[in-house]
């Protein structure tokens, strides 16, 4: 039960480091080879994008959301299977990213998910591969107060 909610505290750390754009905090939760993997729908290339090594994956995605007004990434049910000083799971998540549009803000939500891949390691629970994947997105107007 430990090793799951060790597991589980990882994934919302990595989400507050995101919205925070805390590029150290997220580098320090991937091993230091670690793989990330973006879906075609992400990187508009027709192809997945891999990023290799904590510190290039978290300038990336930090990088990636530095232009939008806010993030907020919300984790909802995770799925986990535990071997040892290794683990795999599904992490089921609502991505927000409000930016300012033409007529006032809009969040554009992504449901996703995220196959991922731990390894335990001296200072604990690290991802060791992270590959996301987009089930689908919705553009909305929102509200966000002065």
């Amino acid at each position: 039960m430990a090793t799951g909610f060790a597991l589980t505290e990882l994934t919302a750390r990595y989400a507050r480091a995101v919205d925070r754009r805390e590029a150290a905090t997220l580098a320090a939760l991937f091993d230091s080879d670690a793989t990330f993997v973006l879906p075609p729908a992400l990187t508009g290339t027709g192809a997945a994008t891999e990023l290799r090594g904590s510190d290039v994956l978290a300038s990336a995605v930090v990088d990636a959301v530095s232009h939008l007004q806010s993030t907020r990434h919300v984790v909802h049910q995770q799925v986990i299977d535990v071997d040892g000083s290794t683990a795999a799971g599904e992490t089921y998540c609502t991505a927000h990213h409000v930016y300012a549009g033409r007529n006032g803000f809009r969040d554009n939500r992504i449901a996703l998910r995220y196959h991922d891949r731990y390894v335990l390691g001296d200072t604990g629970w690290q991802f060791s591969r992270r590959e996301l994947i987009v089930d689908f997105s919705e553009d909305v107007p929102v509200t966000v107060p002065d």
